[in-house]
């Protein structure tokens, strides 16, 4: 997500959602969960492997139908298997074929088949639910399914980093990651978008019903859905590192010429992170721009969504494209295993942008550093970076200190083949996975030719913001 608009987000909230307080109702079997920023988000008992999701859609009465079908993988001896769903009812549940009692309450759903599920095996979960899905209510607005309210009555959703649990039973932690297959079925003549590629489309004589699938490992916040009627580009990018990527744009029909504008230099933002970063780590990528203003740009996974109020057709947001096209490095491919190390996410992003902007020859990424630490050492000095605190997540600093952070590490460094060997190096250490600040600053220091953890503990740990080193002399 980029961080315009960030401070809008943010809401002066003194009550934290439940999401945030107390322990998990699923007790000691989902282990430490106060470790954890959102501690009543996810389940520690369990590891997700895929989810099937099949999903029938109303746009008139807004209503939603679902099975989701979800294999998965007992992590602890286990009573009882629980997910996250909100403002939806469970109409049925199986766990391997078996009918089993149902509860929800706050935000979870917690089924309890017959015999106890032992550590290791393997388990499949269907839940049949169905309701009017609409977003939830959290410190950083409203966020997960929501509603465009064009004329075409469209639908849209940008989950992170809790909104995944308002249109589908899931373990919502950022480090279980899954492969999505989507079955979505709507009135004809509507179109829908989801992560990955389009498998099957089928026309009925009222109905048409779309099947994406991503097998790529998925974080739940990441997962899109989205439903109108768009024009749409489709064309085969060559990287220059790696196979060719299906670049697949949509938008609404009155931005078409706008839009694609706005969007045409993707497949040079695509080829020079590629460049810098490693081969694309999916086979498909495109931007949804939606008919509805959005506060910032969403980085779901393959299908990145920007509002109508992003799209000017003078390029005056490609900073944004840029930066959500980076997260599909930087924070999808390599998530985070828990929300404090978001600036992994963040701060990598919004260094691309800069290094986008040094790319097209607008201003160098040492001349932005400058500008934004300026901005930085006017503000009050109380965030640390790799531990700014549940609702700073989303702060300005996580995002511009971050940038700053890696710009520091490259400075040090004096050498860009280095620092960019770094770069591409943690991407491919940790393609799929979760990491944390600890194992990137291991990393930093097994590729580094100096010592460079004294620097980023001081960036990364500490309130009081560092200067950055000097200009490189060349």
């Amino acid at each position: 997500m980029t961080r315009c608009s960030r401070r809008a987000m943010m809401t002066a909230a003194a009550l934290l959602p439940v999401a945030m307080t107390g322990a998990d109702d699923a007790g000691h079997a989902d282990g430490p969960a106060s470790e954890r920023y959102f501690p009543r988000h996810g389940s520690l008992a369990h590891r997700t492997l895929a989810y099937d999701l099949r999903l029938s859609y109303a746009p008139g009465s807004g209503h939603l139908r679902g099975w989701a079908r979800i294999r998965a993988v007992a992590t602890a001896d286990s009573e009882r298997v629980t997910l996250d769903l909100s403002r939806l009812a469970v109409f049925n549940a199986h766990v391997d074929s078996e009918p089993v009692r149902t509860r929800q309450r706050r935000g979870k759903l917690f089924l309890t088949p017959a015999h106890r599920l032992p550590a290791g095996a393997e388990f499949t979960v269907d839940v049949r639910y169905g309701g009017r899905p609409g977003p939830l209510h959290t410190p950083f607005g409203a966020i997960g399914w929501d509603r465009t309210g064009d004329r075409h009555r469209g639908t849209l959703v940008a989950s992170q980093p809790l909104g995944a649990p308002s249109w589908f039973p899931c373990n919502d932690r950022p480090d279980d990651k899954a492969a999505y297959t989507f079955r979505i079925t709507v009135p004809r003549g509507h179109q829908v978008l989801a992560n990955g590629t389009l498998a099957a489309h089928h026309r009925q004589e009222r109905a048409e019903t779309w099947t994406y699938h991503h097998p790529a490992p998925m974080s739940s916040y990441l997962a899109a859905l989205y439903t109108g009627r768009f024009r749409h580009d489709h064309s085969s990018q060559p990287t220059g590192s790696g196979p060719p990527v299906a670049l697949h744009n949509a938008y609404p029909q009155r931005l078409t010429d706008a839009a694609r504008h706005d969007l045409a230099r993707q497949p040079a933002i695509l080829r020079t992170f590629a460049a810098r970063f490693g081969p694309y780590p999916f086979d498909a990528y495109g931007a949804v721009v939606v008919d509805a203003e959005l506060a910032a740009p969403v980085e779901n996974q393959t299908r990145s969504v920007f509002g109508s109020n992003h799209i000017d057709g003078q390029r005056g947001a490609e900073t944004l494209v840029a930066h959500e096209l980076a997260h599909q490095w930087y924070g999808n491919s390599v998530g985070v295993s828990d929300w404090r190390h978001i600036w992994l996410n963040e701060g990598f992003a919004t260094y691309a942008e800069w290094l986008w902007s040094e790319h097209i020859g607008e201003y160098g990424a040492d001349a932005i550093a400058r500008r934004e630490w300026q901005s930085l050492s006017r503000l009050d000095q109380d965030l640390r970076l790799a531990e700014p605190g549940p609702l700073r997540i989303f702060d300005d600093q996580v995002y511009v200190r971050g940038a700053c952070t890696l710009h520091a590490l490259r400075l040090t460094l004096d050498d860009d083949a280095r620092f960019f060997a770094l770069l591409r190096g943690w991407h491919d250490a940790h393609r799929g996975g979760s990491c944390d600040t600890k194992t990137f600053l291991a990393h930093a220091e097994a590729v580094a030719d100096r010592p460079v953890r004294p620097l980023l503990c001081r960036w990364l740990y500490e309130t009081r913001l560092p200067p950055l080193p000097p200009r490189p002399s060349h």
